[in-house]
């Protein structure tokens, strides 16, 4: 029996379209990756400034997680910390937590955060700091403001007030640092230090001067005095501000 027209359309035209549309589909590329595109275009045009927050962290979190939609995982970081600067500060363990940061990521953001801590203190590294309080300020508040725990650092300054150095001296509790105004003193003196500013965190997010701590600081500018060392400041860290003791009359 002869063939048919339409047995010979099926011969010479097999039905191939819908099997290459199907592997045309799955070659597309993932919508995420026009998102990075626009988004760099976007930073490189304008800056930092034109991006919020998620799309800051948007960008830094590209090089971390190479092949995945990181826009859920910013928005998923700022709804549990708050604020750029607040996961930047997280503590590891608590990063993991979060959906999408494993290990790794989370290293990576807290080299992110040391790298910025670092530049904040180059720019008050070995200028007068009393002329450049404001990123002084900015530098306490980005290597302090969201520890867990309470620390006081000291501030060693020269005879023209710019900084010598920069250094842990006590780690405490949540609501408490145990400070030795000798020691205090003491790691002034190995310095050469002239001069002094103390600053410590409060955890709690409220950075207004307990009793304890005008205390404390009053026993430190006793213990220093007569060695010539200047207690220019008391500096307290809160998640949301500062309180300096000298501009409230405190010391």
């Amino acid at each position: 029996m002869g063939k048919t027209s339409d047995e010979d359309e099926r011969i010479f035209f097999p039905e191939r379209p819908i099997k290459s549309l199907a592997k045309a589909k799955s070659v597309e590329k993932p919508h995420y990756l026009g998102h990075r595109d626009r988004l760099r275009q976007r930073f490189a045009a304008a800056g930092s400034d034109a991006l919020p927050d998620y799309e800051l962290l948007e960008l830094l979190l590209f090089r971390l997680i190479p092949r995945s939609d990181t826009k859920p995982v910013a928005k998923a970081l700022l709804a549990r910390f708050g604020t750029l600067a607040e996961v930047l500060g997280a503590p590891i363990a608590r990063l993991e937590e979060v959906r999408g940061i494993g290990p790794a990521v989370a290293l990576d953001l807290k080299i992110v955060a040391a790298a910025a801590q670092r530049a904040a203190r180059s720019e008050i590294k070995g200028r007068e700091v009393l002329s450049s309080w404001t990123q002084v300020l900015g530098y306490c508040r980005s290597v302090m403001a969201f520890e867990e725990r309470e620390q006081f650092r000291i501030l060693f300054l020269d005879k023209k007030n710019a900084l010598i150095a920069d250094e842990v001296q006590q780690v405490g509790t949540v609501d408490h640092t145990p400070v030795y105004p000798r020691e205090v003193v003491k790691r002034a003196l190995e310095l050469s230090a002239t001069a002094i500013i103390l600053a410590h965190n409060h955890p709690s997010g409220d950075p207004t001067p307990s009793r304890a701590d005008i205390e404390m600081t009053k026993m430190v500018i006793e213990t220093a005095k007569p060695l010539g060392i200047a207690v220019h400041d008391h500096i307290i860290i809160g998640k949301k501000g500062h309180a300096s003791m000298k501009g409230l009359l405190l010391i």
